[in-house]
């Protein structure tokens, strides 16, 4: 019977993938509309996304074959979902990040941060920290964490090796990580040839106690990689997918809303979020495995300094194994920074960007978007030559000569490139569209219409906290991409700025941090081993609460002039909110 049951373990994807649309058949059977269609489609997609049954960038693909079907789009409606102009940025920001990484300057950068701040222990959390977190805002959490956490392991393994290897040889010990006082009574112990050297009688017990802190030790700096990880990517509208998961429903619901979600107004409040967040993070962790003593955390007081030495020599040994900055590099560090100040000044908002002056539309807005940019400076990677442009002979055919290459190659970025990505994102998109041609939407704002009456800072609150639990088991960028249509007709039925709910949504899916399933990041700490994952559980957890706590601080004060959301924005008006234009001046902030 056991080996019955393993062998359908074994069939569960099939097994879901066939019986799923058959168990939800009786919707669309039972109430032949097209709102139940789509919610047919949509439900069938969740609960794919959910369980994995099948890749969740094929998943995202069933829209191209229910709405035609279904008649709910025409199927050259929804092919254009999968190529917008937020996937355009998407790819055009993956370019630029691809390059980094294939010309490791994002190892150079990283080195010389680590080296700046130092090795001493809360420190050189804080340096892993910061490192990692200011990587993933512009390349991938997965390519951040793959690349710190061997370096991490390496000046971990320095720091303990030199500490016990002082120990027996001297006898003595870290202050830095160390607590216990040696006792001064003696005893005797044997070496192998046959020598006996006298130590503390409590040798056993501190030898135990100094592998019990650099358990922690361990455990708290692997920690820090992953979540910093994930908490950096909220900062830039590139940095992670449900931010452009957001943009683009938006600009597809409210396409009238005058581009409010850019590259400069979300900075403007994420950037800030996220350096609340990692901060408090930073201090939980440090708490948590290193203890309440600061100053020794700090290294103040410190007699001892052999084992930061060799941790800080494995850093420059790596640095200089770099050598010295190529033209690549620099070459890629110049159109880094030029990529970024046109992302920021396109069409900030505060003062009229060179979008607006240099290639405005008729109604005085840019006609150039962030994914312009992207794809231009993306686009100049596969142009600009690698080292300083001159001839040379090819090895492989003498009477011929070779240029050098170009700073990116479409082999690079076919092998690097994240397609599945790309894919969902259109997939929710289509996802979105759809519901809004149905009538989903409007049904489901007209169904949510009595949470009139509760506050909105509690419904936010209230959001964040499920979000948080949700995307624990499940893909954020598939969480968002369900919820945030459904929050959108939410905010429109209830007369609140869509912005308002859909902004922490978006924020709380990159709160995956208890489990090591939840994202990649902690799949590759989890892999190399010394951590279990109650200890993932019980530091995640917490961490939950404060980016919840986090983010509703967030939402309830400097994102309110940024984004306007004191007020029902006109652009948010349609069937199910003509109740609102009565009370244009009604506060969606927490009424007093």
């Amino acid at each position: 019977m056991a080996t019955y049951w393993q062998g359908l373990w074994a069939y569960r994807s099939y097994l879901l993938v066939v019986s799923l649309p058959i168990l939800l058949l009786p919707l669309p059977i039972l109430v032949p509309t097209k709102e139940a269609y789509c919610a047919y489609a949509i439900i069938l997609m969740a609960l794919f996304w959910c369980t994995e049954a099948v890749p969740i960038a094929v998943t995202a693909f069933l829209p191209l074959i229910l709405y035609p079907m279904m008649g709910i789009m025409e199927a050259s409606e929804v092919s254009v979902e999968y190529l917008t102009d937020t996937n355009i940025l998407f790819f055009g920001g993956l370019l630029v990040a691809v390059t980094i990484e294939h010309w490791n300057l994002h190892k150079r950068i990283a080195l010389c941060v680590l080296l700046l701040i130092g090795v001493r222990p809360a420190l050189l959390i804080l340096g892993f920290m910061i490192v990692t977190a200011f990587l993933s805002m512009w390349i991938s959490n997965t390519a951040t964490s793959a690349m710190m956490v061997p370096i991490a392991h390496a000046v971990l393994e320095q720091l303990h090796n030199t500490h016990m290897g002082k120990d027996i040889e001297e006898g003595s010990h870290n202050p830095t990580f160390e607590l216990q006082e040696p006792s001064p009574q003696k005893e005797m112990t044997e070496l192998d040839n046959g020598e006996a050297l006298p130590v503390s009688p409590a040798a056993s017990k501190l030898k135990t106690h100094q592998s019990n802190k650099q358990r922690l030790m361990t455990q708290g700096l692997s920690l820090s990689v992953c979540y910093s990880a994930s908490i950096g990517g909220i900062a830039t509208l590139t940095g992670t997918a449900p931010n452009l998961v957001l943009q683009g429903q938006v600009n597809l619901l409210f396409p009238q809303n005058g581009n409010v979600v850019n590259f400069a107004t979300w900075f403007s409040f994420a950037f800030p979020t996220m350096v609340i967040l990692l901060l408090l993070s930073w201090l939980w962790l440090q708490v948590l495995f290193l203890g309440f003593n600061f100053r020794k955390n700090f290294g103040i007081g410190e007699q001892a300094k052999e084992q930061q030495q060799a941790a800080l020599h494995i850093i420059q040994t790596e640095h200089k194994l770099l050598g010295p900055m190529t033209f690549a590099e620099k070459a890629i560090t110049v159109l880094f920074v030029i990529l970024v100040v046109l992302w920021f000044t396109r069409e900030p908002g505060f003062f009229p960007g060179w979008g607006e002056l240099a290639f405005p539309n008729a109604d005085g807005s840019s006609m150039v978007s962030d994914g312009t940019v992207a794809m231009f400076i993306g686009l100049l990677m596969f142009f600009i030559p690698s080292s300083i442009p001159g001839l040379t002979q090819d090895p492989e055919n003498p009477r011929k000569l070779k240029g050098p290459p170009a700073l990116l190659s479409w082999k690079t970025v076919n092998e690097r490139m994240p397609w599945n990505i790309v894919f969902l994102l259109g997939g929710g998109f289509a996802l979105a569209k759809g519901s809004e041609q149905s009538g989903l939407s409007a049904w489901l704002g007209d169904k949510l219409i009595q949470l009139e009456n509760v506050p909105p800072s509690a419904i936010a609150f209230i959001l964040c906290l499920l979000i948080a639990i949700f995307t624990e088991f499940m893909s954020n960028l598939a969480t968002t991409t369900l919820f945030l249509p459904i929050l959108a007709s939410m905010a429109q039925a209830i007369c609140v700025h869509p912005l308002y709910v859909m902004i922490p949504c978006t924020l709380a899916s990159s709160l995956a941090f208890m489990l090591p399933v939840a994202t990649t990041p902690n799949v590759i700490v989890f892999s190399f081993g010394g951590l279990k994952v109650l200890d993932m559980v019980r530091a995640g957890f917490m961490l939950n609460i404060i980016g919840v706590l986090v983010i509703t601080l967030a939402i309830n004060s400097w994102s309110v002039p940024i984004f306007n959301l004191h007020t029902f924005p006109t652009w948010a008006h349609s069937n199910t909110s003509t109740h609102c234009l009565a009370s244009q001046a009604n506060s969606t902030m927490p009424r007093p």
